[in-house]
């Protein structure tokens, strides 16, 4: 399978494992790229010493290309792009910021730059800070999302028609038959993020993993929006989110009440009813955690079966 996304990443099949936070560890990354796509390391809920420990065992554990997630909005990301480059990562994927920010310094160092974006206006300024690809990431995404909710239906032909970029479709993509519906709307790639999180080697707890696998159609919600808007999973927390909303609380108020560290109660220590349990919509097809490399070859082969069945119609 040869895309402009194989080409940029030298890689076997045009599926990305989203860097996501908590979940996107070395053991994940590795065994996503050693099985044919692309792995990344989810660096925004690691301090530095550990990125840098992830990076090592992750090529201590596979031969083939890995990429590291910064979201550019988190704090110590001068030090997260220098461990990057001194461990020689060849593939970034930034997100949450301006791209003219970090792009030519990372480029500079030989390192291929992929922007995630949620919308025209970040796709095109982007491009415009010459970067090497696109994420376009629909509303149906779990944890941080674009607060315009452009579905990933229409937003992969938007961005599609509007640049030149090889372009990765991102949200609602759990199967085949998704990844073949991305290509149909112009993607050349897809990134993958809910399915990875509920595999054997995502470092979330189990507890979440299972809390993934129940959730049903309707289980997510894309809230707080006055802050950084997020898709998470309804529990307790939720619940507290919504009734200040009725109590009319201000910017402030939600932000005291998500205080710190609601994201890695909810899916690193498995805090159910008062963590942030980040995940997307597709998480009502999610029935089962299998090791990653098994469900990157069932996409695959899902992909193939559909587009075969396009064909012959």
């Amino acid at each position: 399978m040869r895309t402009r996304i194989t080409e940029l990443f030298q890689i076997k099949y045009p599926v990305v494992q989203a860097g996501m936070i908590w979940c996107s560890g070395w053991e994940l990354a590795s065994a996503v790229s050693n099985a044919g796509g692309l792995g990344l390391i989810g660096s925004g809920s690691m301090y530095p010493d550990i990125l840098r420990e992830q990076i090592r065992k992750c090529k201590a554990a596979t031969d083939k290309p890995f990429g590291v997630n910064v979201p550019l909005f988190y704090p110590d990301i001068d030090k997260h792009m220098a461990i990057i480059a001194e461990e020689e990562v060849k593939i970034v994927f930034t997100s949450a910021g301006n791209p003219l920010t970090w792009t030519k310094w990372l480029q500079e160092k030989g390192i291929t730059v992929v922007q995630v974006i949620s919308n025209l206006k970040f796709a095109k300024k982007s491009e415009d800070a010459g970067v090497d690809a696109l994420v376009a990431e629909g509303f149906e995404a779990g944890g941080h999302n674009g607060r315009e909710e452009t579905t990933t239906m229409c937003l992969i032909p938007m961005i599609r028609d509007a640049v030149q970029l090889p372009l990765i479709a991102a949200g609602g993509i759990g199967d085949g038959r998704a990844m073949a519906a991305a290509f149909c709307l112009g993607a050349e790639g897809v990134q993958v993020g809910s399915r990875f999180a509920a595999t054997l080697e995502s470092s979330a707890h189990q507890n979440f993993k299972n809390a993934i696998v129940d959730a049903g159609d309707g289980a997510t919600e894309l809230t707080l929006k006055e802050l950084t808007p997020v898709r998470l999973i309804k529990n307790h927390f939720y619940q507290e989110v919504q009734d200040a909303y009725k109590h009319h609380a201000d910017r402030d108020a939600l932000s005291e009440l998500l205080g710190h560290g609601r994201s890695k109660k909810g899916m690193f220590l498995g805090d159910l009813e008062e963590g942030e349990l980040e995940i997307g919509q597709v998480s009502a097809l999610i029935h089962d955690i299998k090791p990653a490399a098994e469900i990157l070859h069932e996409i695959v082969d899902g992909f193939e079966k559909t587009m075969q069945k396009l064909r012959q119609m």
